[in-house]
């Protein structure tokens, strides 16, 4: 069965002088690594949403606006995709690829959720919570999956 490819989530490399990206604008983006503790017993547990335009699991993320922060970009887009406000903690790495042809950059921060609920909207249509090896298994992207260990990291649980 094919599915539909997420140009944010394709990573192609040229070689060569015929480099298409050459150049190129980089897009901007942010994102969150969203946590919470699990209101059943307390555990780590990392949230995950599913765009079904693209068909994946990703960490809430998108374009920035013109001017905007990176940081108030990723909480935004945490807003909008999931319905939670966050409370950002540390830097995460930022993650570079090609989507769509053009060089990409997202810059990703920890944050807890610490009030809201999920909607499906246009974007999302699923959000589940998952303990991190959970997670780390159900990201479509592998590029994603180092996130969660850096959040690990910086929550002091690696």
């Amino acid at each position: 069965m094919s599915t539909p490819h997420d140009p944010d989530d394709i990573s192609v490399t040229t070689t060569g002088t015929t480099d298409p990206t050459a150049g190129a604008t980089t897009v901007q983006a942010a994102g969150c690594v969203l946590w919470r503790r699990s209101p059943a017993g307390g555990e780590l547990e990392v949230c995950l949403v599913h765009r079904p335009k693209y068909d994946d699991w990703s960490h809430p993320k998108g374009k920035l606006k013109r001017g905007e922060e990176p940081l108030d970009g990723a909480l935004r887009e945490v807003e909008e995709e999931t319905g939670y406000r966050a409370a950002p903690g540390a830097r995460l790495p930022t993650v570079a690829y090609e989507a769509n042809g053009r060089p990409k950059q997202v810059s990703y921060w920890a944050a807890e959720a610490v009030a809201g609920a999920f909607a499906p909207n246009d974007e999302v249509d699923r959000l589940l919570w998952l303990p991190p090896p959970a997670a780390r298994d159900r990201l479509t992207q592998p590029r994603d999956r180092t996130l969660v260990d850096a959040l690990l990291d910086v929550l002091h649980l690696a």
